[in-house]
């Protein structure tokens, strides 16, 4: 299997991903709040427009990962949210100061899904894949796992860092048992091996 195109644009300590090919690019994570032309100039940076950017998933309801979520849907981007995950999204407002200039995540114009319904929407992208469910950094943390062994985790902590934590074991069995041979994390090198 061909692997899938994923370009880093991350900036500010954390990393984003764009996957794909064509006009169904889907953006892994977006920037925090109030960073939407670092965002644009690591895009342009890398021959990418925000108009080849159809859709948007975020691991999880964090300000450096979601902060841009509803500055990219005014822009035409679809954010994809799972059921895991929709709990999470009014608690993010409180977890940005005051000062800083946040649009709150407008759920109307999102893309809801069930984690089960994620290959059927994977496929109409041009990605062959799935979202789980993947808990231990937060309750809405989830995993984009490949096809082709690529796995897009955000900000889940290594087994080893906590071993004490079963959610954390739990979620990484789930994505052993997909096939994940290559992480892409949140922050940090990319890719790392996943041993």
């Amino acid at each position: 299997m061909a692997a899938t195109p994923i370009v880093n644009v991350g900036y500010h300590a954390t990393n984003y991903y764009v996957i794909g090919g064509g006009a169904t690019r889907l953006l892994i994570d977006a920037g925090w709040p109030d960073s939407l032309p670092a965002l644009l100039a690591r895009l342009k940076r890398s021959d990418l427009a925000l108009r080849q950017i159809s859709h948007l998933l975020v691991t999880h309801y964090h300000p450096d990962h979601a902060g841009l979520a509803q500055d990219l849907a005014d822009r035409g981007v679809t954010l994809i949210v799972l059921d895991t995950q929709r709990a999470a999204i009014p608690l993010l407002r409180g977890l940005i100061k005051p000062e800083v200039r946040y649009l709150p995540i407008r759920e109307t114009g999102c893309l809801h899904i069930a984690c089960a319904e994620s290959r059927t929407l994977l496929r109409r992208l041009g990605l062959a894949g799935e979202i789980i469910s993947t808990p231990g950094h937060s309750d809405d943390s989830v995993t984009l796992v490949l096809d082709d062994g690529a796995a897009f985790t955000g900000d889940l902590p290594s087994p080893a860092i906590d071993p004490a934590n079963a959610a954390v074991a739990q979620s990484w069995r789930a994505i052993r048992e997909l096939a994940a041979a290559r992480i892409y994390p949140g922050h940090g090198p990319a890719p790392v091996p996943l041993r």
